[in-house]
């Protein structure tokens, strides 16, 4: 292969690895919005079950996509994990008193786009094809 074609090869892949992260991102979006009127208020006016219904709602839309996608469940399953974790882990200090019920939607966040990239990137085989 020459370079050339080996650049444009490695820019293909590179633009569906990007494409599918931006995928499963606005698979997310969706999810939130959509499956947010599902929930009884009272629910939602608590800062750590507004975290995990919104972890959820993210996760189930995620995971539907990346099942439509066709990805192994293995990977669709790791990377729910990657969604959920960050959010699970900062109610700990939230329950303690030690953050606030923002801190935790903010770092949840802030967290969980980086480690989804980072489960991409360890398992690029599945992502960069």
């Amino acid at each position: 292969m020459t370079t050339a074609a080996h650049d444009r090869s490695r820019t293909r892949k590179l633009a569906r690895f990007t494409g599918h992260y931006l995928e499963m991102v606005v698979a997310m979006l969706v999810g939130m919005f959509a499956l947010a009127p599902l929930w009884p208020e009272a629910w939602v006016v608590r800062p750590d079950v507004a975290a995990l219904v919104m972890a959820f709602d993210m996760t189930v839309a995620m995971v539907l996509w990346m099942a439509i996608r066709r990805h192994s469940w293995p990977r669709i399953w790791e990377m729910a994990a990657v969604m959920v974790l960050p959010f699970a882990a900062l109610l700990v200090p939230y329950w303690f008193g030690l953050l606030s019920g923002s801190a935790v939607m903010v770092a949840g966040h802030v967290i969980m786009f980086p480690l989804m990239l980072a489960a991409m990137v360890w398992r690029r085989a599945e992502y960069w094809h």
